[in-house]
């Protein structure tokens, strides 16, 4: 996704360019697919030796999406008729070098995230021709966010002063609390600044089935982690670890309950045992081994700890100290040292990970049978729909029709997602097939007695 180019002639609807790859970015990812984020792009463009604000022609658009080994690009731009917001945008098949026709979107400016959603609509539409979501599912997962607190979110996120920065994001949540991407940006800001009550806070703000979820988890932790709140550090990094167990995840979990008086060996050694290069890992735990007792162990892991890293000037005074036989040691040794915290959250590793747990998963729905199939997605897709992620939701539902197109249960899904969408008509239909399929569906039946009683106020 490129940042629109603006040609409303206006430069105070200059943060419009990075609203709208924003929005579509976010609609993509919901829709299935796996957009490259503007940090990924910023990291780009640098590499390049581009501007940050460069406006890319076919041919630049095309090397940069090359750099990203992209397989499509999304170029477009935006202009004002009046009070109508016109949006238009091109999707570039990369390996074949050939353009899509363009597609466009209108509205009031008001309905910002709807036009930019309808947008996106019509691009999913390309570039998966059997994409079954409806337009006003995508219109409605924008509708939550307030489009003036999404200006003051876009405004924090490329505002190089940090504190405007800082202001800008405290407005977007101030306008809308639940604007998960908002909380996430506002908790770097208070993490890198080192106030880490502030940044623990935003950071649970964070819904955690988002694309942020796994690193808000992470330095939601670390955060924890650093002003002592040990015991919620331990937790928010078991949830991390219950999604994704990297060996990153599984250390600090081990730090935060060895600073609770508690063995965290178990932890330590599941994190060196997922990367025996990492010396850190065998460090912390020697540390552990040796508190709780078990010398020769501590001894062994702190070997292998001076052989990955032979710099490390505390590991190998630890080593001779832990040799040497008690009270000939000299040299100054701390008596109790500390476990080391790994303090970045490795965005690559989590990516893949989560790439690898989704295609195992996705091989053991592949081996239920069909209805098994259905109602695992149905449940799945429930989850998501309690959240209030519309596009997740009737997604798997789609997914669980696919699987078995008798199951009651995917149907009423897809009823509630029309429904919450505003479109009674179709839910209607979905809530009736469900009940054809299963007379007594309690979700069908409350959402047609829902759209009757709406039907009769009016």
């Amino acid at each position: 996704m490129l940042p629109f180019d603006n040609r409303t002639g206006q430069p105070s609807l200059e943060w419009m360019r990075e609203a709208a790859a924003a929005i579509l970015s976010t609609r993509f990812a919901s829709a299935g697919f796996d957009p490259t984020s503007r940090s990924d792009r910023m990291y780009a463009l640098d590499h390049l030796g581009l501007p940050e604000g460069f406006q890319p022609s076919r041919a630049s658009s095309i090397k940069l999406a090359q750099t990203l080994d992209a397989d499509s690009i999304v170029v477009g731009n935006y202009t004002i008729d009046g009070n109508t917001l016109v949006a238009e945008a091109s999707l570039v098949d990369v390996p074949n070098l050939r353009m899509m026709p363009a597609v466009n979107a209108s509205g009031p400016m008001r309905d910002m995230m709807s036009v930019f959603s309808a947008l996106a609509w019509k691009l999913t539409r390309q570039l998966d021709p059997g994409f079954r979501g409806s337009e006003e599912t995508f219109i409605a997962a924008g509708r939550q966010i307030r489009v003036d607190a999404f200006e003051q979110y876009i405004r924090g996120v490329t505002e190089p002063d940090q504190a405007e920065r800082q202001r800008h994001l405290e407005q977007a949540v101030k306008l809308s609390p639940g604007f998960s991407s908002a909380w996430m940006a506002l908790g770097r800001e208070e993490y890198n600044q080192q106030r880490y009550a502030e940044a623990a806070e935003a950071y649970a703000k964070v819904d955690r089935s988002s694309a942020d979820g796994l690193e808000a988890g992470f330095y939601g932790g670390l955060a924890l982690l650093f002003q002592g709140d040990y015991a919620p550090a331990a937790q928010s990094f078991a949830d991390v670890a219950r999604v994704l167990p990297l060996a990153s995840v599984l250390n600090n979990e081990g730090v935060a309950l060895s600073r609770q008086d508690k063995d965290g060996s178990s932890f330590f050694i599941q994190a060196a045992a997922a990367d025996p290069d990492d010396a850190d890992y065998h460090f912390n735990l020697a540390i552990s081994l040796k508190r709780h007792g078990n010398l020769p162990g501590a001894i062994g892991e702190m070997a292998q700890c001076a052989k990955l890293h032979p710099a490390d000037d505390e590991a190998q005074t630890l080593l001779a100290a832990w040799k040497t036989p008690a009270g000939t040691a000299t040299g100054s040794v701390s008596a109790d040292p500390l476990e080391r915290i790994v303090r970045t959250f490795d965005a690559a590793a989590f990516k893949q990970a989560a790439a690898m747990m989704d295609e195992m998963e996705t091989q053991r729905l592949a081996s239920l049978a069909p209805r098994d199939r259905a109602q695992a997605l149905c449940q799945r897709a429930q989850g998501f729909l309690d959240r209030g992620l519309l596009l997740e939701a009737e997604r798997i539902d789609q997914e669980a029709v696919a699987a078995d197109n008798q199951s009651a249960d995917a149907h009423a899904g897809l009823a509630e997602v029309r429904l919450r969408s505003g479109d009674d008509e179709e839910a209607r239909q979905e809530a009736e097939t469900a009940l054809k399929l299963d007379p007594v569906n309690p979700a069908a039946q409350k959402i047609l007695h829902q759209i009757q009683a709406e039907s009769g106020q009016k």
